[in-house]
């Protein structure tokens, strides 16, 4: 079934596994394998809005006010509330922002590729591009002066260090540039999510606007090292103006000479969209492609004061069953205006990477595994190696002495993951069971049976 393109409050559906496009280039094929290899990433949105604690670029979209605009004290009109919006830049100081440290963290944390946002809807670039001056480099940011003024080029390169890949977000709508939201035109001032006139009624502005973001894109890719992904948000800038800003051609000239690249065109599809991405949710099936959730750790992208985080318990779940329905997790975290991540965040994250350290082998490198998951067994596949996850979603359940696997495949035998312990096991009912398990203990996050087939 095809999916309707979707956005509500800033949400996005995903495209139908149905109609996904292998990719025919073997290097694209070769980074799809790494990819799936991953599993982990770390997404974050920031920019100068995260200075007032409120949702990333919506606000500006006067058919989103609705929603977008709440929560804010600005008794004005809604054009004075965007002029506000846009001078964010003016004030966005982050002079706590350690990328190293943020590097640190990352890889403490288990995480193996990056997810950043190079630039929003609401067109604020955190690189050093020569195409617009709203930017982060820019005189009328205080930051320009900063160490680290020049963003994504610090980020990027402390994350490949540590041996963490990069993939660049990057908005196909720019709410900011005169060429998308042009003045003069019916609509006035009255703005939505796409241009704001008919691009085939008037080529040369589109034309404009096409140039300008093939610019900023190959100048990304140019210019900041390897990236692994090209992360394009904001599907409806072709899908609702009808007409196409040519990325199939800008990403086949950029994989000369980053050869591979993933293209993830959401909610496009295409051979352009090399993996699926749902947003704020879990396919209830396996898809059967490439895939990867992209989940918020608190309860926005974007930060938010005094934020609530998830717990590493409900994040660890959340990764297994992903991962044992073959895709990859996507955890958001919003910086703080002031460059530091959230202690909440950061406690997530810390116990994220203890978890990890000592069953990463049943998440890392493997694969979907029927039954994939039954009850709170879910299920994932290395070589010759089933890995059968016990989840404990609340930390109070006590403790089964006895489990059955509802796994019918061949078994050679049975290790506890973490203890090296091996487990007496018989086979029954189409399945395993194992007996004497031990219950002296606080309730894990999971236990964990690696299965010699």
């Amino acid at each position: 079934m095809k999916k309707e393109e979707v956005v509500e409050q800033g949400v996005h559906n995903y495209s139908a596994a149905e109609e996904y496009v292998w990719p025919a280039d073997e290097k694209v094929m070769k980074k799809l394998e790494w990819f799936q290899d991953q599993k982990l990433a770390l997404m974050m949105h920031w920019g100068p809005y995260s200075q007032l604690g409120i949702v990333e670029s919506w606000a500006l979209s006067d058919a989103d006010a609705e929603w977008s605009r709440t929560g804010i004290d600005w008794e004005v009109s809604g054009e004075e509330f965007k002029k506000q919006y846009r001078d964010l830049n003016k004030t966005f100081n982050p002079i706590r922002f350690d990328p190293e440290q943020w590097a640190d963290i990352a890889a403490d944390a288990g995480m193996r590729y990056l997810i950043f946002t190079t630039k929003h809807h609401d067109g604020f670039c955190m690189w050093d591009t020569k195409y617009s001056d709203y930017k982060i480099t820019a005189e009328d940011c205080p930051y320009h002066t900063g160490k680290y003024a020049d963003i994504c080029g610090h980020l990027f390169e402390a994350f490949r260090k540590k041996g963490i890949g990069i993939a660049a977000y990057f908005s196909k709508a720019d709410w900011h540039v005169d060429n998308y939201w042009a003045k003069g035109y019916p609509r006035g001032d009255y703005m939505w999510r796409g241009p704001s006139y008919v691009p085939a009624e008037h080529p040369e502005e589109w034309a404009n606007f096409v140039r300008f973001t093939e610019n900023q894109i190959k100048e990304l890719a140019s210019s900041y090292g390897q990236i692994d992904i090209m992360w394009f948000d904001a599907g409806w800038v072709c899908k609702q103006s009808g007409q196409d800003i040519q990325l199939g051609k800008i990403i086949d000239e950029i994989r000369k000479w980053q050869p591979g690249m993933l293209c993830a065109d959401r909610t496009v599809g295409g051979s352009y969209e090399n993996y699926i991405t749902p947003e704020q949710c879990v396919p209830d099936e396996p898809p059967g492609v490439p895939w990867e959730s992209c989940i918020t750790l608190g309860t926005s992208f974007s930060f938010a004061y005094e934020d609530e985080y998830k717990s590493p318990r409900e994040v660890i779940n959340l990764l297994v069953d992903i991962v044992a329905k073959g895709g990859n997790l996507a955890i958001n975290v919003g910086p703080q205006p002031d460059g530091r991540l959230p202690k909440g965040a950061q406690n997530t994250l810390k116990g994220m990477g203890e978890w990890l350290r000592t069953y990463g082998n049943a998440i890392y490198e493997t694969r979907a595994c029927a039954p994939y998951k039954r009850g709170n067994i879910a299920f994932t596949k290395k070589r010759d190696t089933i890995y059968a996850l016990e989840m404990f979603p609340d930390e109070k359940e006590p403790l089964p002495e006895s489990i059955w696997i509802p796994y019918d495949g061949k078994v050679e035998d049975v290790t506890i993951m973490g203890s090296g312990e091996k487990a007496v096991f018989e086979k029954k009912n189409g399945g395993i069971m194992i007996h004497n398990l031990p219950t002296d203990f606080e309730t894990p996050i999971a236990r964990v049976y690696e299965m010699k087939i």
